[in-house]
């Protein structure tokens, strides 16, 4: 067996992030009858994404905190629409909301489970490896019951710095035990997780979920799926 350890990501490489997100949003849009200022709800909606996007690459590179980006991702939609005031209560309190209604449900990637399971029958030690913010982490796991797969869960609030950093990556290894010549990283993100791994010494598996031009791209994955799958044909 050429690997051993697998570090593996967990928003949208294996949870649905983005789904389970979409159905969010529209509840939180209901829940504040954000419909009083948007005639359109997809002004909204683009406007959340596009902030969304921008906040957590940033966050990622450690040009931002948490606190600005919760208050931020919902302060930028929020302001396009008419004759509402945009204040920071009103911004976490909505962060509150959404997070709550995202971190209870259970929607995986297809093939996420069967997938897992096998990994987990193989005998690999499989290792939680996420920016994600550490109390709404352990809830989506609850939510969609994929705790007991990872024999560790590694955190960047706990690394105290963000994947792609090699800092990361070398508190993984601490936390872990894993070895670098038998770890493999598999995420969807090619900065995020595919460079960070790559600069940290360790090999990576792009599940390719966006559909991005990896023979355009300056980082060179050692392996790419397009579905989940078909990682059973090379692990």
């Amino acid at each position: 067996m050429r690997y051993k350890d697998l570090f593996v990501d967990f928003d949208d490489t294996l949870y649905d992030t983005y789904g389970n997100a979409v159905i969010s949003l529209r509840e939180t849009f209901d829940a504040y009858r954000l419909d009083r200022f948007f005639t359109d709800p997809q002004v909204f909606y683009d406007a959340y994404w596009s902030a969304n996007i921008d906040l957590w690459t940033r966050y990622s590179h450690g040009e931002i905190t948490r606190d600005y980006l919760i208050v931020e991702r919902f302060r930028r939609p929020l302001s396009v629409g008419q004759g509402l005031e945009v204040t920071e209560p009103l911004c976490l309190e909505m962060s509150d909301k959404f997070l709550d209604f995202c971190s209870s449900k259970p929607g995986v990637i297809e093939g996420a489970r069967e997938l897992m399971d096998y990994l987990k029958q193989k005998g690999y030690r499989m290792h939680m490896c996420s920016n994600g913010f550490h109390e709404v982490q352990y809830k989506k796991l609850a939510a969609c019951g994929f705790r007991d797969y990872f024999d560790t869960i590694i955190l960047s609030e706990d690394a105290g710095v963000n994947k792609p950093s090699p800092l990361y990556f070398d508190y993984a290894f601490k936390v872990s035990g894993a070895d670098r010549e038998t770890t493999l990283m598999i995420g969807d993100n090619l900065q995020t997780d595919i460079q960070g791994a790559l600069s940290a010494g360790i090999d990576a598996l792009l599940f390719n979920r966006w559909q991005v031009s990896v023979g355009e791209s300056a980082v060179k994955p050692t392996f790419v799926v397009d579905k989940l799958l078909d990682i059973k044909k090379l692990l």
